[in-house]
């Protein structure tokens, strides 16, 4: 009878060994399932930057005649994005990007369908007049980065658009698109902290009936089977399983998928189409974690191929090694070797993998140490019941805490990074923020605040924009200084600074000598002195953060000044932000439109993301933990049925064995919780280091750290409750089946 024949006898057999084997097939088609959604991260943010590329307004290839002139910018709307491609024909021949129906001529515009409602949903003031022209078509799908993305296109001729636009030989092509390195970075750590706790899972699985196989698996041996049939015998039994379960996680990978594109990033959901893994990594993906699995089945059997008169026997293993507590800082100490090394984010990920490794190799010593204080000390049957079987078998014990070990580690690691990232969001800014600007050309600055104070007086609001040239200070001895011509009342609403406006003059955050001082119009030209008796005031910046310039009331700007830049601002209120943007953008002609939503944008967008993302994955690992803890705490019943029936048998009550197998899970747990979320916290600090440097940023350590803590031990604790239902099964089965 060959291996296989023989596993699928034992498998209609025993009823017990089908239910180990489900289980485990079930581990494992987690574990796929997990690994193929994450692999598919990366393709599917460059599957959405492919569609998106033509909308950017530079790329890194370029060349030959210029075919159109295009300028991208960013607009809000009810706190949502807009994408804005304005753009001009210069010469025939630009392919259109696919989803494009046909390139804007001069007052045509496209919008996407669901900026196409919004502006038939509201009044024009609210949201249409900002894109002069005709709508004459939508996008589809394929030129949009996520399905409800709000973008336009707007046609112009070249002497109307903006005047920062580029000149380029077509749109930027998909073969520029990049994927998201942040998402990338995190489907890595994904892969290392969620894969462990599957293959915990599967593990814990496998171990229901460990002992009750290894009995049989000895008495085969000592009845003649050889090494290799007992392996294969085993590969066999472990591989149905492996390969049912390889093969139900990537059955189940689309359903993955279609869950994954409901969760938003970067602004907005995915297409369907977005998630998907090439076939040769598929193919690895399946044939790896079985190949792990069968590996680690294997290697179980050690004490099986070696000595199957101790297998039998049951004896008592050999006692652990303190050297086991070294790996611990050594694997910290690589670990920030790797990050000191740089942006080599693979050292990095096998330097975090190396320290969730250690803790499985700690985990058991100290659950060792944890029972033999407990035998030492405590006196009563379920505490010695427990300290015994700690001592005795620390490795199967600490089985049941390995899954949650690696959630609290995963937790803690995130709520480390959170706090700090959030400290450095905000901030100020030149504006409050209630302001809206544009930077623009000297020459067009007057232009674009007539129109929107023209457009702001149709709507009947109070609003104005204010034209404000921009001119540089230079002394003799090379000091420079950026200021703005504006009045002083109008700098006080519109900056961050405050000031007590006594007429005209030069309003200044710092003392300034006016004397060795000349204005220009930009950096290169000429500077005209000052007038004798010019006075430099006061002023006071009231954000440390933000950025003040030197306000030049315009009564004392000397003549022949000509400004090459220029701003122009206009304060709002919530009531007619909306209306005021619209008028403004509408001036702007295609030009960015400068607010605080534009500022916080990217900080707001990414933390927002992290925090789902993290959520996500503390959570899918705290239910893998809670998983494989239940199933290690059944397994560990199942294999000591024989002990538990004849302490049963000899009037042991049910609830002291439930006792002892509750501490058993709980007292590992509460120390391995702990020393994981001080681990995670220092993983954490390490990741926050690469960018802290650079951010000029500091770490923040929250209490909330010790949320991870205190559930992980919840969660062994009430995975540990299926002790109980466990050993009234045993009871209610004769011993003699034993």
């Amino acid at each position: 009878m060959s291996p296989v024949q023989l596993a699928f006898k034992v498998l209609r057999a025993d009823r017990r060994t089908r239910t180990a084997t489900l289980l485990t097939a079930v581990g494992v088609a987690v574990a796929t399932g997990l690994v193929l959604l994450l692999l598919s991260l990366p393709f599917a943010t460059q599957a959405r930057a492919e569609r998106a590329v033509w909308q950017e307004q530079y790329g890194s290839r370029d060349g030959g005649t210029p075919t159109l002139s295009i300028s991208s910018s960013t607009d809000f709307f009810d706190g949502r994005r807009i994408d804005r491609v304005d753009v001009a024909q210069l010469a025939g021949g630009a392919a259109l990007p696919a989803g494009v129906p046909k390139f804007p001529a001069p007052g045509e515009v496209l919008v996407s369908p669901e900026l196409f409602q919004a502006m038939n949903r509201l009044p024009a003031s609210q949201l249409a007049d900002r894109f002069p022209g005709k709508v004459v078509g939508t996008l589809g799908e394929d030129a949009l980065r996520f399905p409800d993305q709000l973008v336009a296109l707007v046609g112009h001729s070249p002497e109307t658009m903006p005047v920062n636009a580029n000149e380029r030989n077509g749109f930027v092509p998909p073969s520029e698109a990049r994927v998201d390195a942040l998402l990338t970075l995190l489907a890595g750590v994904g892969v290392v902290v969620l894969l462990v706790p599957s293959l915990v899972l599967v593990a814990s699985s496998a171990r229901l009936i460990a002992a009750r196989r290894e009995q049989r698996l000895a008495a085969l041996r000592l009845a003649g089977a050889t090494p290799g049939q007992v392996v294969s015998i085993t590969a066999a039994e472990t591989g149905i399983a492996a390969v049912a379960g390889a093969l139900l996680g990537w059955a189940i990978s689309p359903l993955l998928w279609s869950l994954a594109r409901l969760v938003r990033w970067d602004g907005g959901t995915w297409l369907a189409g977005d998630f998907r893994v090439p076939v040769g990594l598929t193919v690895f993906v399946l044939v790896a974690v079985p190949a792990l699995v069968l590996l680690a089945a294997v290697l179980g059997l050690r004490r099986v191929v070696s000595n199957p008169v101790g297998a039998v026997v049951q004896h008592t293993p050999k006692p652990l090694r303190w050297w086991r507590l070294l790996s611990l800082p050594a694997t910290a100490l690589f670990f920030f070797f790797a990050i000191e090394q740089g942006d080599d984010v693979n050292l990095i990920l096998l330097g975090l993998g190396l320290m969730i490794a250690s803790a499985m190799l700690v985990g058991p010593y100290v659950t060792a140490v944890i029972g033999g204080f407990f035998v030492s000390r405590w006196r009563k049957p379920s505490a010695l019941l427990a300290g015994r079987r700690l001592r005795n078998d620390p490795r199967g014990a600490y089985r049941a805490s390995a899954g949650v070990v690696l959630a609290v580690f995963t937790g803690s690691m995130a709520l480390t990074l959170m706090p700090s990232f959030d400290a450095m969001a905000g901030g100020g800014g030149t504006y409050r923020d209630s302001v809206l600007s544009v930077d623009t050309s000297g020459e067009r600055a007057g232009t674009i605040a007539a129109q929107a104070n023209a457009t702001l007086e149709r709507y009947n609001l109070p609003a104005r924009a204010v034209s404000m040239p921009e001119v540089t200070l230079k002394s003799v001895n090379g000091s420079t200084y950026t200021g703005v011509v504006v009045s002083c009342a109008d700098a006080v609403q519109l900056y961050r600074v405050q000031a007590t406006c006594t007429g005209p003059g030069i309003y200044s955050t710092h003392d300034l000598e006016l004397g060795g001082f000349r204005v220009a119009g930009d950096y290169d030209a000429e500077g005209v002195p000052f007038a004798a008796g010019t006075a430099v005031k006061p002023m006071t910046q009231t954000d440390d953060d933000g950025y003040a310039p030197l306000i030049i009331d315009p009564a004392v700007m000397p003549a022949g000044v000509v400004p090459s830049y220029a701003r122009v601002a206009v304060d709002t209120t919530p009531a007619d932000r909306e209306l005021v943007r619209t008028a403004l953008v509408g001036a702007a002609g295609g030009e960015s439109v400068y607010s605080r939503e534009l500022y916080l944008d990217g900080q707001r967008d990414q933390l927002d993301d992290l925090r789902r993302v993290t959520v996500i994955g503390v959570t899918v690992a705290a239910v893998l933990a809670g998983c494989s803890a239940a199933i290690a705490t059944a397994g560990s019943v199942m294999d000591r049925r024989r002990t538990f029936g004849a302490l049963m048998a000899a009037g042991t009550p049910t609830r002291v064995l439930s006792r002892a197998l509750r501490m058993e899970a709980a007292l590992p747990a509460l120390v391995a919780t702990i020393g994981s979320g001080l681990l995670g916290m220092i993983a954490g600090l390490g990741l926050f280091s690469i960018i802290q440097e650079s951010q000029n940023a500091s770490a923040v350590i929250s209490p909330w750290l010790a949320a991870p803590v205190v559930l992980g031990f919840a969660v062994a604790v009430l995975a540990a409750s299926v002790c109980t239902p466990a050993l009234n099964r045993v009871r209610a089965e004769p011993l003699a089946n034993e």
